[in-house]
């Protein structure tokens, strides 16, 4: 679903790298942790994933496509949810979806279908018409997670989804990212919250100072390793 091939970003003339060399994939059906202290990397990797950064080196790859070359297509099978939901706070929350849906073209009828979905999900109804500025921040990360959501793609990047969501709208999250990898699809997402990450997730792969320095399922990471927890296998790998 996602091949990332010896990508590298360097800043300030190459003198900071921010990516040094990353090479691993996401596989179809499968939830996949993205980790690593501040400044690792993560935020700056998820940034050409989905063609916000070009990379200096390396390849990436969405279902196939090339996303420096066939740039379309494969941002057509993404539905991305940045860390902070910056999102346009003069439109109403309808205004916001139905601009997301023209942009992916999405057909009036399934549209409706999905925001009313999402709306009910999320308890957004009653504030769809109200302007996003008058939102809070749970309230824009629901309406933003909607709009990433609303054509369906086949892989979700979410960079934090977690970050201001209530215990039940993270709940249905959860529960949405492991029904969406029961079709086939993928998830690849970042978090700090190591709990989430080691119940959640199919893989993880732990980053730091822009190398992967390690990857596999929570048993293939413990092998060898004196850690009884993802917890203290980050702090280990990290702390070397």
């Amino acid at each position: 679903m996602l091949e990332i091939k010896d990508l590298s970003k360097s800043y300030k003339k190459g003198t900071i790298k921010a990516v040094d060399g990353m090479t691993f994939d996401v596989k179809p059906g499968e939830i996949f942790g993205f980790l690593g202290p501040n400044g690792a990397g993560k935020t700056t990797t998820i940034k050409m994933i989905i063609g916000l950064l070009n990379p200096d080196s390396g390849s990436i790859k969405i279902k196939g496509f090339d996303n420096s070359i066939d740039t379309i297509e494969a941002k057509k099978r993404i539905g991305y949810v940045p860390d902070n939901p910056d999102v346009y706070d003069k439109l109403t929350g309808m205004e916001y979806l139905n601009f997301m849906a023209d942009v992916y073209g999405v057909s009036l009828e399934k549209r409706q279908e999905r925001i009313e979905y999402f709306l009910k999900m999320f308890s957004l109804e009653e504030a769809a018409t109200d302007i996003i500025k008058s939102y809070s921040h749970g309230m824009k990360q629901k309406i933003v997670l909607t709009g990433a959501l609303i054509h369906e793609p086949d892989l979700w990047i979410l960079d934090e989804p977690l970050v201001g969501l209530d215990p039940k709208s993270a709940h249905l999250l959860k529960d949405l990212m492991r029904k969406h990898c029961e079709k086939g699809n993928s998830v690849f997402f970042s978090t700090h919250v190591l709990e989430v990450a080691e119940k959640l997730c199919d893989r993880i792969g732990i980053v730091n100072k822009g190398k992967l320095i390690a990857i596999g399922t929570l048993e293939e990471l413990k092998k060898g390793d004196t850690a009884d927890s993802l917890e203290n296998i980050f702090l280990e790998l990290t702390e070397k």
